[in-house]
């Protein structure tokens, strides 16, 4: 396997499994239809919601047929082993993160496949002007105990919104926050009827003698709770595509952890320039060197 440092997988954990790296259950689901990150039914949370702002999901984004076609394409390719019992093709310049250094390198565009998809997105209007310079593939197998840790995405290189595309098999993005700050949670609901109230218009009666308590005649008062104690749960289904932007790019880490790797995933993600590197920016003729190469859609994995 790829694994370094203290990642593992199920290859290099051996017949007598190390414990794998803590991964609590999520405490709060994101519904799109809402864009509120709800509390499990089984959690201390249960009846409590806040807005969760920087999330784009869209379900059947391609068919099962261009599902199909791109992974027989992917696979005439070879897959490197990757961390975590990943594997992975890479599109993209060649990098250093570290000291900050870039050039194109054997980078020689994203592959022909994903031209289409690239045009599909420009649907979306969350993605106007998203022009992406690199693409990285990534498998996932249950097997291998494939996982990747909460972590940000660089933000010196990469822009505002990272674009992936979830092939094969559903799974879970698992989001968590490890600032010092304090998230306000609203409730959304009664014990007595479960009813949805609109968030905002939530004040505590002179009935309620205690925060928290509910009755007939009061209701709850939002509530503060540290941001380390809350964990969001993305459901990425089948062939759709999740856009990360503004407070979920920038203030919340994104995972997948190895209990909801049930089957073969594949995830596809498509990264833009920082500003630094765009009209205007410091290295902007080097950026426009990049992106004339990557969207060419003439590249093998480098």
């Amino acid at each position: 396997c790829g694994c370094k440092g203290i990642r593992s997988c199920l290859l290099c954990e051996g017949p007598a499994q190390a414990a794998p790296p803590p991964q609590g259950e999520d405490n709060f689901t994101y519904c799109p239809a809402t864009g509120l990150a709800k509390g499990n039914e089984h959690s201390e949370f249960a009846g409590w919601a806040f807005p969760f702002p920087g999330v784009f999901l869209m379900e059947e984004f391609i068919s099962e047929d261009e599902e199909s076609e791109i992974v027989e394409l992917m696979d005439r390719d070879d897959w490197k082993p990757s961390q975590s019992g990943r594997k992975k093709q890479d599109y993209g310049p060649k990098v250093n993160f570290k000291k900050q250094r870039l050039k194109a390198g054997s980078f020689t565009g994203l592959p022909s496949f994903s031209k289409k998809i690239v045009a599909q997105m420009e649907a979306c209007s969350v993605l106007s002007g998203f022009l992406p310079v690199e693409q990285c593939n990534l498998d996932y197998m249950p097997e291998r105990g494939s996982a990747i840790d909460p972590h940000f995405d660089d933000w010196w290189l990469w822009g505002e919104r990272l674009v992936s595309l979830n092939l094969l098999s559903g799974t879970v993005l698992s989001m968590s926050c490890d600032s010092e700050g304090s998230i306000q949670l609203f409730p959304t609901s009664s014990k007595e009827n479960r009813e949805l109230n609109p968030l905002g218009s939530f004040t505590q009666t002179p009935a309620c003698q205690n925060p928290g308590e509910v009755g007939p005649n009061c209701t709850l008062s939002p509530r503060l709770v540290p941001s380390r104690e809350v964990t969001v749960a993305i459901p990425l289904p089948r062939r759709c595509l999740v856009v990360l932007y503004g407070e979920a790019r920038y203030h919340w880490k994104h995972a997948i952890h190895r209990r909801h790797i049930q089957h073969r995933r594949i995830c596809v993600t498509f990264r833009e320039l920082s500003e630094e590197f765009s009209a205007g920016g410091r290295h902007e003729e080097l950026g426009k060197e990049l992106l004339e190469i990557a969207l060419s859609f003439q590249g093998r994995p480098v």
